[in-house]
């Protein structure tokens, strides 16, 4: 009998150690935060699959996927036609929620710090070296600002939060055209760390420091962030309907460019201006066991109930019409 219901127990962990199924994925710190939160709630009903993911950066995220070594990747920034011709497999860009490159600082300053692009360009590139210098004044000029040197923080790995906030700054400052991507050129001086909560970390530990990261870090950091001019010379904070208000409208041209479409400085209303998708990154041809849980993931992931999930810890949710046809693409992913 003891000898039965062991052979019954061994042979129960064997069925169950060869039903779950491990997906591994790696990439953008941006998008960390909503994976680590949404396969916590999407193992919890479907415990068939294992799903790993490490916040790596979104470009050795890509790197990864392109040598097979992880299953998905994350990122901010779509893939370079270099970077997909080098993939075994086309690669479909699911946007699954959009989010907020804030410009966040520690500084003591009392009230909300406001700042243009052209401003915040020169801060970046080394030009303004101080808090109270007459270009920030200007903008803010009822606000006591400190007469103490700028420490500028920057990403010191491949970046999708990088892309995005150079990107903006290719926009806004001719002598940044042509400077963007995941890893930038920073000015001799400015410090740098690996991922968004590499620095975050450097804003809370130096006084007069100014950095980019996701709003999910200023938020769980406490730090301070700008609000940003738009094209309409609005200052704007980031907030969920803002980053989603850069998305209105844009169905067709998302189609037309299989998702890999840019939202930075959006000339929409109560937009703000540092927005981006974030992607999933997948193969259109999967073998059929890991695939099917891929699958299963991602078109949850743009469901109601995920997206909503998504908007209570500060990231936006992705328009329903671009939803509904990152589905489809989905739905003819080749399980093989």
């Amino acid at each position: 009998m003891i000898r039965s219901l062991i052979l019954t127990a061994v042979l129960f962990v064997s069925a169950t150690s060869q039903a779950a199924v491990t997906i591994n994925g790696s990439g953008s710190t941006f998008a960390e935060p909503i994976y680590t939160r949404w396969f916590s709630d999407f193992q919890k009903k479907n415990p068939g699959a294992q799903f790993n993911y490490q916040g790596v950066g979104s470009g050795a995220g890509i790197k990864q996927l392109i040598e097979g070594t992880v299953d998905f990747a994350g990122s901010d920034d779509p893939m370079k036609a270099e970077d997909a011709a080098k993939a075994k497999e086309t690669v479909l860009h699911v946007p699954i929620a959009m989010g907020a490159v804030v410009v966040s600082y520690n500084a003591p300053i009392t009230g909300t710090l406001q700042l243009d692009g052209k401003t915040i360009a020169d801060m970046f590139s080394g030009k303004i070296t101080k808090w109270n210098d007459a270009a920030i004044a200007k903008l803010n000029p009822k606000l006591k600002l400190p007469d103490l040197a700028i420490v500028v923080a920057t990403r010191s790995d491949g970046s999708g939060t990088t892309a995005v906030f150079s990107e903006y700054l290719s926009k806004v400052s001719p002598e940044w055209v042509g400077k963007n991507g995941k890893t930038v050129k920073w000015f001799t001086g400015s410090l740098g760390a690996k991922g968004n909560a590499g620095v975050a970390g450097l804003i809370k530990q130096n006084p007069g420091t100014v950095g980019y990261v996701e709003l999910v870090y200023a938020k769980e950091n406490n730090l301070p962030y700008a609000t940003v001019q738009n094209k309409d010379g609005k200052f704007i904070e980031a907030t969920n309907a803002s980053v989603s208000a850069a998305a209105e409208g844009i169905k067709k041209e998302a189609v037309e460019s299989n998702f890999k479409i840019s939202i930075t400085d959006s000339a929409h209303k109560g937009a703000y201006p540092i927005s981006s998708f974030t992607w999933m990154l997948v193969f259109e041809k999967m073998p059929k066991e890991k695939g099917t849980e891929i699958v299963k993931f991602s078109t949850w992931a743009l469901s109601e109930e995920a997206q909503k999930i998504a908007g209570s810890i500060n990231y936006s949710p992705v328009p329903k019409e671009i939803r509904a046809e990152a589905l489809k693409a989905i739905a003819k992913i080749k399980l093989q």
